[in-house]
């Protein structure tokens, strides 16, 4: 019996024999106890945080009137099935915590916490101060960052909203995380944590992000660089067109993301599409990963749907998955995913919302993602090997 296996046996039998055998199978770290840079976090899809009375209904009927049975179904998620997805999650970082391996060290979500359009400063800050409410009565125990998504800034006064009442509360996440971090004055932002950076892309100021970005990257000293951003920067599903980057003439923009993206072997992290995927993509200049989910989720029970897995089902035929979205760029869709083909080197999709725990130990990322609002074990990914397959 090698060293390694007969010490982990041994950490094993002594957590139990110390009351620690009741935290479950999934919570525990495949890894030694030795490692205290050794942590936890929790990841979060969209939520879309929203109540009808944060929209003034003539804006929305005159600026978005499409919009109004979303925000009516977004409103029933916030009250019924979001506060038990919340409840989960105080419980999960609650059970992680008694395993000095495991200790979660926060949060994270990957954008639109809010609804937005609400169609005024006044309202969309009173959506934003009502959601940070929420997040601190559920009481998670672990601070709460989040990346800017499209919604979160999408209506009028929103932008100012988000400064306004976002900026100060990231500000102070950030600090309980890591406390030399500065203030966070914008949409992008680091947070260090272990032996890991994570680096909070803005989507929405892109040129000032990209040069951001670029800077940080090049002073880039943790063993893991996890980029946390809104929209995909590889495409999935129908919404091939939805990534970042994604027009003809940002394309000198896009190439230099993935270059540096590819120089630092990064995990990405985001949403937007409301769809779990998770990709390895190749570069000129290296390789990197990423990885997207919702937590939007509809009801209190889900099952997977739609799921695809391997590169022959990274084809331009997965825009079916969607049949019918936007059907008349169905041409300029497909051409995205034949330009993507060559560089994917692993793939896999589904439609199913829930939430995730990622473990970082020494070399090693893993992902468990979590499917609803429940504690039923749906997938294990290796996110630091998806960066060698």
């Amino acid at each position: 019996m090698n060293s390694l296996l007969s010490r982990r046996r041994f950490l094993q039998s002594s957590a139990a024999a110390a009351g620690l055998a009741f935290v479950p199978d999934w919570a525990r770290a495949a890894t030694s106890a030795a490692n205290k840079n050794a942590f936890s976090f929790v990841l979060l899809g969209d939520l879309h945080y929203d109540k009808l009375e944060h929209h003034d209904l003539a804006w929305l009927d005159r600026n978005h009137p499409n919009d109004l049975s979303q925000i009516k179904n977004y409103t029933r998620i916030t009250r019924d099935i979001t506060p038990a997805l919340f409840a989960t999650v105080r419980n999960t970082i609650t059970e992680l915590n008694r395993s000095a391996e495991n200790r979660v060290a926060f949060v994270l979500q990957a954008g639109d916490v809010v609804e937005g359009l609400c169609g005024s400063e006044e309202l969309s800050t009173r959506q934003n101060n009502e959601a940070l409410a929420f997040v601190r009565q559920a009481d998670l125990g672990a601070p709460f960052l989040f990346t800017k998504g499209n919604h979160d800034v999408t209506g009028d006064g929103a932008v100012a909203a988000f400064r306004s009442v976002f900026h100060p509360f990231l500000t102070a996440q950030a600090r309980a995380v890591a406390p030399a971090t500065g203030e966070v004055r914008s949409g992008h932002y680091t947070v260090d944590c272990g032996n890991a950076q994570f680096v909070f892309f803005d989507a929405y100021e892109t040129d000032e992000s990209l040069a951001w970005f670029e800077a940080v990257a090049a002073k880039r000293a943790a063993e893991h660089f996890f980029v946390v951003v809104h929209p995909p920067v590889v495409p999935y599903g129908a919404r091939s067109t939805w990534h970042i980057f994604a027009t003809a003439r940002e394309r000198a923009k896009r190439e230099k993301f993935l270059e540096l993206l590819g120089r630092q072997h990064a995990l990405v992290l985001g949403g937007h599409i409301h769809r779990y995927n998770s990709i390895s993509r190749e570069t000129p200049h290296g390789r990197f990963a990423q990885f997207a989910l919702s937590s939007v989720i509809p009801e209190l029970e889900v099952k997977p749907k739609t799921q695809l897995s391997g590169l022959k089902d990274y084809t331009p035929d997965q825009i079916v998955v969607e049949p019918q979205f936007s059907p008349d760029t169905e041409q300029a869709r497909r051409a995205v995913f034949e330009a993507e083909r060559p560089f994917v080197k692993a793939f896999e999709y589904a439609d199913l919302p829930g939430y995730a725990i990622v473990s970082v130990d020494g070399p090693r990322v893993t992902l468990k993602m979590f499917s609803g609002v429940g504690r039923a074990l749906w997938r294990t990914v290796d996110l630091a090997g998806l960066l060698t397959v």
